[in-house]
């Protein structure tokens, strides 16, 4: 599945939702080391951007949209529509990442209008 047939919209431009999957999801639960805490607390001293921090939520994103996406071709989608992200600190040091959308069969505007079939 590529990355343009994947959109937080409800919609793909060209496209036409021909059937719902169902939500599909990525989850991945994260702790900073003990190490990256404390340079994480050293970075927070000087104030901006805490990179260790960051790297560990991009991490921790890029996981979830890769689980996401193994989760809809699974079910032989070829676009995920409605994506979201959302975290909850499960407790002290543990978040909870998740990435969810609805999964779907788009078909290209020109092959509805002329009734042309795609193979799922």
């Amino acid at each position: 599945m590529e990355n343009s047939m994947i959109t937080t919209a409800l919609e793909l431009p060209g496209y036409q939702v021909t059937k719902s999957l169902g939500v599909v999801r990525g989850l991945t639960v994260r702790s900073r080391s003990i190490v990256g805490n404390v340079v994480g607390g050293i970075q927070s001293l000087f104030g901006g951007n805490i990179s260790v921090y960051t790297e560990l939520c991009e991490q921790a994103r890029a996981e979830t949209f890769q689980l996401m996406r193994q989760h809809a071709q699974a079910l032989r989608a070829n676009a995920i529509i409605g994506v979201r992200y959302d975290a909850t600190e499960v407790m002290a040091g543990l978040t909870e990442v998740l990435c969810y959308g609805t999964a779907v069969i788009a078909t290209p505007n020109s092959e509805v209008k002329t009734g042309v079939n795609r193979p799922a």
